[in-house]
């Protein structure tokens, strides 16, 4: 009499979440883990089951602004023109050569002038507006300028932005992580059943969040004048997080045949 084949049985395996976790860690595994068998249809021979993985990864990333932009603005009333122009340009011109030595490009430096009559003068001023991507370089040209030429300009405080280009590569960055930690946690389901994992069958992206900054309650009911150069920037830090949801195909334990 032959012995008819039990149906294969279907196995899940769920992984706790790790209590140990860190803010700074990107390599977050994510809560759920199920390893199962996909049943073929009655039309589907048995031989052609999958065996499968799902599992969840999660990951956390954050990016500094890369860039800060700073005005320099001076002006001059005069009652002559070439007088009140005179005192202004002198001014921008050792500014701009001041940039141009400490190694800035012309494309990050913008010279705007205005110059209008004022009752019975002439009134001119100008604003020089400067990008900076080296945060330390940025202030150190700043007390330069103050210290060259004291109260006769106006220095903005550093306002810290990100390029479009920045925040796009984060998301991407949050997202590869998070496949990243999927992947890990598949395997090491895998290796805990004693199966080999396979290739991935579904990679979908269930949820992304994206916020700014983590400024602290006090700094709140301060000013952003007040604020330190390290406080801005942190508070213009980007943060972005990702979740996703990855099947992996499940192969068996290869087993080599012992030839007699």
């Amino acid at each position: 009499m032959a012995l008819q084949q039990a149906p294969p049985s279907r196995v899940f395996v769920e992984l706790l979440p790790w209590t140990d976790r860190s803010r700074e860690n990107k390599h977050d595994s994510g809560m759920e883990a199920v390893l199962g068998l996909r049943r073929p249809l009655s039309s589907v021979p048995a031989q052609a089951a999958t065996r499968e993985v799902h599992v969840s990864g999660t990951a956390e990333v954050s990016a500094d602004p890369d860039r800060a932009r700073v005005a320099v603005q001076l002006g001059s009333t005069k009652e002559a023109a070439t007088e009140a122009k005179k005192s202004v340009c002198r001014r921008l011109d050792y500014i701009t050569q001041s940039l141009q030595q400490q190694g800035l490009q012309a494309e990050n430096i913008t010279v705007t002038k205005d110059f209008r009559r004022v009752e019975n003068a002439y009134h001119m001023e100008a604003e020089v507006c400067i990008i900076f991507t080296e945060f330390g370089k940025m202030q150190n040209i700043c007390n330069f300028l103050v210290e060259k030429l004291d109260s006769s300009v106006v220095i903005s405080p550093p306002q810290f932005y990100h390029t479009p280009g920045s925040v796009e590569n984060l998301r991407r960055q949050a997202c590869l992580v998070a496949v990243e930690n999927a992947w890990r946690k598949a395997q090491e389901v895998c290796n805990l059943v004693g199966q080999t994992l396979g290739k991935p069958l579904l990679i979908k992206e269930e949820e992304t969040k994206e916020w700014e900054g983590q400024v602290e309650d006090h700094q709140l009911l301060r000013p952003s004048s007040s604020l330190t150069v390290q406080q801005k920037i942190r508070s213009a830090t980007i943060h972005a997080a990702s979740k996703v949801f990855v099947t992996f195909e499940v192969k068996g334990k290869d087993r080599k045949k012992k030839h007699l």
